[in-house]
């Protein structure tokens, strides 16, 4: 099976508290692990999670997702997750080593980096008078986005990838 895609990361991908993050649980599911291990690894190393390297989710925040999400995904939790912000999965990348980590977190810092040049991409479109400028600004916008989602849009299988990680059941190539 091919590596975990860019597009399945960035379907993920959510945002709590002004801060795009990945769950605990899936970020287990692409690791390959249970988020059991996810949550022992922070907690065996607190030093390396300091404030703004993990967000811990409330109940109401719990309750939040509970409400977006139309999968029984969270009908089941009892403890709030906890949330990785980029910089808590570069950490957790260096306690989590195996291969499907590695590679997982090369999938992860890819489409996190694509977001963020699409939101610069677009600040700066909304800005710009010269139209050339704005033309290849649109342009990239449009590479990115394509970037992000094309593999989705040729097959359709967003939702079956985002079932299957949800259940835990994909499997990343080792």
């Amino acid at each position: 099976m091919n590596p975990i895609s860019t597009e399945i990361i960035h379907s993920l991908i959510i945002e709590i508290r002004g801060v795009r993050v990945l769950l605990d649980s899936d970020v287990a599911s692409i690791y390959g692990v249970d988020t059991k291990r996810v949550n022992e690894a922070v907690k065996n190393n607190p030093d390396k999670f300091p404030a703004g390297y993990l967000l811990r989710l409330s109940n109401d925040e719990l309750l939040d997702l509970r409400s977006k999400f139309s999968t029984t995904r969270f009908s089941k939790t009892r403890v709030p997750p906890c949330a990785f912000p980029e910089r808590g999965l570069y950490m957790l990348a260096t306690i989590l080593k195996s291969r499907k980590a590695t590679q997982a977190t090369f999938a992860i810092i890819e489409a996190l980096a694509k977001i963020r040049e699409l939101s610069f991409t677009i600040k700066e479109l909304s800005v710009v008078k010269d139209e050339e400028k704005q033309k290849s600004l649109m342009q990239r916008s449009g590479e990115i986005v394509a970037d992000l989602f094309d593999e989705g849009l040729q097959t359709s299988d967003t939702e079956h990838w985002r079932n299957e990680i949800a259940r835990g059941s994909l499997a990343i190539a080792a």
